[in-house]
């Protein structure tokens, strides 16, 4: 196990915002904190749109791929972050869940990706100042 705090971003088709959140959390944490992002209807690729509003910030999230929700990945973090994907994440004591109500980036122009881009970026700097604390 690991003493740094690991943190689960989880969207439906893990192709926007949690992958957003997860670019984000490492961009700007480093190594401080183990990330991963999943999806419980994962798409068969990042939005292209998402790429290009992370890029626009200096965030590289090309390698990127969507990956299914996992139960060992909900039990592996310590803070699991929701955006919309309902009743699909499994629940285990202990964890810490938040549920993120953010706009989904699928079929948005750019401007529209931007300002999710950067509500994003506040709530994860929020965690992280926590996590860190």
């Amino acid at each position: 196990m690991s003493d740094k705090p690991s943190v689960l971003f989880v969207c439906v088709h893990n192709a926007g915002r949690s992958q957003m959140a997860a670019g984000w959390l490492s961009h700007l944490a480093g190594d401080r904190v183990e990330v991963r992002s999943a999806g419980s209807a994962p798409a068969e690729e990042i939005n292209p749109v998402a790429v290009e509003a992370m890029g626009e910030a200096g965030v590289d999230i090309t390698g990127a791929r969507p990956k299914v929700l996992t139960t060992d990945a909900v039990e592996a973090s310590d803070v699991v972050i929701t955006m919309g994907c309902g009743d699909a994440c499994p629940i285990f004591p202990g964890k810490r869940y938040e549920d993120w109500k953010l706009a989904d980036p699928a079929g948005q122009d750019i401007e529209a990706v931007r300002a999710i881009r950067e509500e994003i970026k506040e709530r994860v700097e929020k965690l992280l100042a926590d996590l860190l604390s």
